[in-house]
């Protein structure tokens, strides 16, 4: 088995030697990875790797992925595939394919080489290790053949990169057993769905309280001292240290329709495995862990988003319990159904008193692609937009579509198309703000009716309060300017105003002191997404730390992924962040 010592004091010959099949036929890569050296974790040389490819140039990436063989193509069936291939291909029952699946990939290689000009790559182990299952590769061949050219040559690259991480695994006899217990957890957790198809959790569901069944079950098995469900169906777990105050950590098991495994619950996950560990050497902190499932983050349910967290600061809305969802029961009731009590006074009870807690910190897979595009498996976050959202709608003249004249119509949709082109435009010109209008509908439209009325919404986000009001006042002056042209009106609807939340700098500190000791860069980036942090941070200092997701960072998707060894890195670093807060176990 080789040692990471071995490498960092082998002569620049052995280095090659030493890794020799890591990247398929190109020890060019290794060649120049040596000049990094000493490295200070595995962690350390995979991203060194990386790197080297990720600086290189095109044509020589091109000629990575060229080295690499079709999936069950020719070189395959001949018996040419090196060992490491041979290996993989097996694992994923490639050579076992039934004619059909066969000529189904002899034909998906064929289309892909004519549209892309190099093979198809994918990790067919997979991010559990274990390998995908045929109709799996299939599935994901046949997605990826529509890709840009430019996005599926970076993809290539990725998948390339997995390979390499799972091969070097294997030569280091490393198992990443806690990425892999987080993995099965999120698989077991996603059986529980509203949605036979795709997962889907909303709150106070017969699912939703499944989940926290489970979860509780599972942190029982973890050997918290305390387990219960609170009055919003928060799951809360607590190991007590030796001293009176506590860490408090979590994220949201809620999802939204047609979810991905690991948005919010990857949070819960990490802390968990970190408090089994403890358990399992009998040691405890000075201070004491609290990890909380948060019962509803995603808002799509009920419009009271982050109700959940909400409670716990003390800014829980009662009105809320008045909201009815599309079916018309209230929240009040919703929550009743669920066994939970429903009443004002048990839910203030929950505000946690902030002199018990040393601060809040959050794990959350980053649901963007800038780490997966990096190749940087863990990442930290400086600040959690701010964000504004709206739904609207224009009102112009239903018309007939042949006989009004261009210059004569009140075009409702066509108002709110030069309203997204605006917000667009708007947007790109300030670094870290975004506008998206994510819902569009012209009801009871007609092919040849002029729209008389679009419904759409509005989401406006910045790292800063300052920049995201700016473009709040932009884009609703601009709406007001485009109606008053066309000839229309319009209705706006604020749905969410929250603020931003920079991180604490001094659990940002420890983030990145933790990363670091894993041997890994640090990377900062701002968060343009929600999370539980943003409303913990009413109440408590706030960090967090963001894990790179697979599939180009996709999430709100069931294409959504995390790596059995990136799920492992985080619970490193999160064990590495109790020692830095002056965790010294006894």
């Amino acid at each position: 088995m080789m040692k990471l010592e071995d490498l960092n004091t082998a002569s620049a010959a052995d280095f090659v030697a030493l890794l020799d099949g890591t990247y398929e036929h190109s020890p060019w890569i290794a060649v120049r990875a040596a000049a990094a050296r000493p490295f200070k974790t595995v962690a350390a040389l995979k991203v060194a790797l990386a790197r080297v490819v990720r600086e290189a140039s095109i044509d020589e990436q091109l000629g990575l992925i060229r080295a690499h063989p079709e999936l069950a193509g020719k070189a395959a069936v001949a018996g040419e595939l090196t060992a490491e291939s041979t290996n993989e291909q097996q694992k994923a029952g490639l050579t076992a394919c039934t004619p059909e699946e066969f000529a189904r990939l002899q034909q998906l290689n064929a289309d892909y080489n004519a549209r892309f000009g190099f093979p198809f790559i994918l990790a067919v182990r997979g991010p559990r290790g274990l390998g995908l299952t045929r109709q799996e590769i299939i599935a994901t061949f046949e997605r990826r053949l529509r890709a840009h050219p430019d996005v599926e040559r970076a993809e290539c690259l990725r998948q390339i990169h997995r390979i390499a991480e799972i091969r070097l695994d294997d030569k280091f006899g490393i198992k990443p057993a806690l990425g892999e217990q987080l993995w099965d957890w999120a698989a077991a957790l996603a059986v529980h769905s509203e949605d036979e198809a795709f997962l889907t959790c909303t709150y106070a569901t017969p699912t939703h309280t499944a989940v926290a069944e489970q979860l509780m079950a599972w942190m029982r098995d973890c050997g918290f001292d305390d387990v219960s469900r609170d009055a919003v169906g928060n799951v809360v777990g607590v190991y007590n240290g030796t001293g009176d105050q506590r860490l408090l950590t979590g994220s949201h098991y809620d999802t939204v329709r047609r979810a991905g495994r690991f948005d919010g619950r990857l949070g819960i996950f990490v802390p968990m495995l970190v408090v089994r560990e403890l358990h399992r050497a009998g040691k405890r902190l000075p201070f004491g862990i609290e990890v909380v499932g948060f019962s509803e983050e995603e808002g799509q349910r009920y419009a009271a988003t982050f109700l959940a967290s909400s409670a716990l600061t003390g800014a829980f809305d009662p009105t809320w319990l008045e909201q009815s969802d599309a079916h018309g029961v209230s929240l009040r009731d919703a929550m009743r159904a669920a066994g939970l009590p429903g009443k004002v006074a048990a839910i203030t009870a929950l505000k946690r008193d902030r002199s018990r807690y040393l601060g809040f910190v959050e794990v959350h897979i980053e649901q963007g692609p800038v780490l997966d595009s990096l190749d940087l498996p863990l990442g930290i976050v400086t600040s959690i937009n701010g964000s504004r959202r709206y739904t609207g709608e224009i009102i112009g003249l239903a018309s007939h579509a042949g006989t009004t004249p261009m210059g004569q119509r009140r075009d409702a949709a066509a108002g709110v198309a030069e309203l997204i082109l605006f917000c667009e435009e708007r947007a790109a010109a300030v670094p870290d703000v975004v506008a998206t209008v994510g819902m569009l509908e012209v009801p009871s439209g007609s092919i040849n009716v002029i729209p008389g009325r679009c419904r759409f919404s509005l989401d406006l986000r910045a790292t800063t309060d300052a920049a995201r009001d700016a473009l709040d006042a932009d884009v609703r002056a601009e709406l007001d300017a485009i109606c008053q042209r066309r000839g229309l009106s319009f209705t706006l609807q604020p749905t969410v105003a929250a603020n931003a939340a920079p991180s604490d700098a001094a659990w940002q500190t420890r983030w990145e002191a933790a990363v670091a000791e894993l041997g890994l860069p640090i990377h900062r980036l701002p968060s343009g997404a929600g999370h539980d942090a943003m409303k913990m941070h009413e109440l408590l200092p706030q960090a967090m730390l963001f894990v790179r997701g697979g599939n180009g960072g996709i999430s709100h998707n069931p294409l959504e992924s995390v790596t059995v060894d990136d799920a492992e890195l985080a619970v490193q670093a999160f064990t590495q962040l109790l020692e830095l807060s002056g965790g010294n176990t006894t």
